[in-house]
């Protein structure tokens, strides 16, 4: 049921972090995984990482808020030799970024930013592939969002609109096309060993470790496998759902 020879997957926001470590376990099982981001250095190191794995990792440069980038991405996929066509199985929205600060400090340029990495990128990636999926009756659309999306989160006002509109486009989305056999889902991590947490305060992931109930941050690979498990044929029957995987800090219904 994990098996997931042939299938081809897109991965935003592959160069580091959740991105890399759902890269990497989708091509431990099989996926040839197209790793899409604008950290040329970073989509590197993920495609050497998987190497040991005898992983199909292509590395390409992408730009979610950029139409220009996400054609010419989607091109890169098409002269590819290991697909036929732009036809895509899996896609997994990672890429994200946020800043924390009070709302009132944030500007325009900045509410912006977060609106169109968290929110608008991700839609326009799944608007140019869902076509495809649509004609086949086929594909698995896995959105990372987050626990601030659900309950909000001090400092985080902003991405925290972006992250709970993305959790209700799931939803709809999923109920569009359901009659297409298309799994839409969400996976909501809560504080996560990343780059975005491993650049904030020390005192402040101290107090996040404590608050959660395992007392202890999560890992980028243990975020990853929830996606593996909507990724899989194991979430067949599943859709429109929202897995928060925080080690209980979040309990939302």
């Amino acid at each position: 049921m994990l098996n997931l020879a042939g299938k081809r997957a897109i991965v935003t926001g592959a160069a580091s972090g959740i991105g890399r470590e759902t890269a990497l376990k989708l091509a431990r099982w099989g996926a040839i995984v197209f790793s899409g981001d604008i950290d040329a250095d970073g989509n590197a190191k993920t495609v050497e990482l998987s190497k040991p794995l005898d992983g199909n990792i292509v590395a390409i440069n992408l730009d979610i808020t950029n139409e220009d980038s996400i054609l010419s991405f989607a091109k890169t996929i098409g002269n590819s030799q290991d697909v036929e066509g732009e036809a895509i199985d899996i896609i997994v929205n990672v890429a994200g970024w946020d800043k924390i600060q009070p709302f009132l400090d944030a500007t325009p340029d900045f509410m912006n930013k977060v609106l169109d990495i968290n929110l608008k990128g991700p839609i326009n990636i799944i608007r140019y592939f869902l076509p495809e999926m649509v004609e086949r009756n086929s594909g698995k659309i896995i959105n990372i969002s987050s626990d601030a999306g659900r309950v909000g989160s001090m400092g985080e006002t902003i991405y925290a609109g972006a992250k709970g509109g993305m959790i209700a486009f799931t939803k709809s989305l999923a109920r569009e096309t359901a009659r297409h056999k298309i799994n839409v889902n969400c996976v909501c991590p809560g504080p996560t060993n990343t780059p975005l947490l491993m650049a904030q305060p020390e005192s402040m992931r101290e107090k996040l470790a404590k608050a959660v109930p395992f007392k202890r941050i999560g890992e980028p690979e243990e975020i990853a496998d929830a996606v593996l498990f909507f990724a899989s044929d194991m979430s067949n029957y599943i859709t429109g759902q929202v897995l928060s995987v925080s080690g209980g800090l979040t309990m939302a219904d």
